[in-house]
């Protein structure tokens, strides 16, 4: 009867798992993909199909021609870690590895921005309007400017 009665026990906590595993599959293919974030390539999610299609290929020819500066900036994050991971902290070492990271952070970023540039003058106005509202989006709600005080 004890086998039994683990064989049960077995099979409820098994289904209950295939249950949220599908249950979870659902929510997530109804949804589509997962949030893109504030990234660059989500601001040409709303370009036609075509025009997406090269924003995206263009983008990514980017981080291709930029894999050795990415390589460095992760490397340099991680001896940034491994440096905050030592007894004694090397605060010009860390600086350093953090200022690489930094920077190549930034290179990648102004060529993508540079590509962004040279897709936007080569398109229409409507695409460029399609790509200002994804920035736009993407940059969250405009503040409320105080009103000024008179004097």
């Amino acid at each position: 009867m004890s086998t039994g009665r683990n064989l049960l026990i077995a099979s409820v906590v098994l289904n209950v798992f295939l249950a949220g595993a599908l249950a979870g599959g659902a929510v997530w293919i109804k949804r589509g993909k997962p949030a893109q974030g504030y990234s660059l390539e989500a601001a040409g999610g709303r370009l036609p199909d075509q025009q997406r299609t090269l924003f995206r290929k263009a983008l990514r020819e980017v981080r291709q021609e930029s894999r050795e500066i990415i390589r460095d900036g992760q490397q340099a994050r991680r001896e940034a870690a491994d440096l905050l991971r030592q007894p004694v902290l090397d605060t010009a070492a860390l600086a350093a590895a953090l200022e690489r990271a930094r920077n190549a952070d930034v290179t990648v970023r102004t060529r993508l921005e540079q590509r962004i540039i040279e897709f936007a003058a080569a398109g229409s106005a409507e695409d460029r309007s399609l790509l200002a509202e994804g920035l736009s989006r993407r940059a969250g709600p405009q503040p409320s400017t105080p009103p000024k005080k008179s004097p």
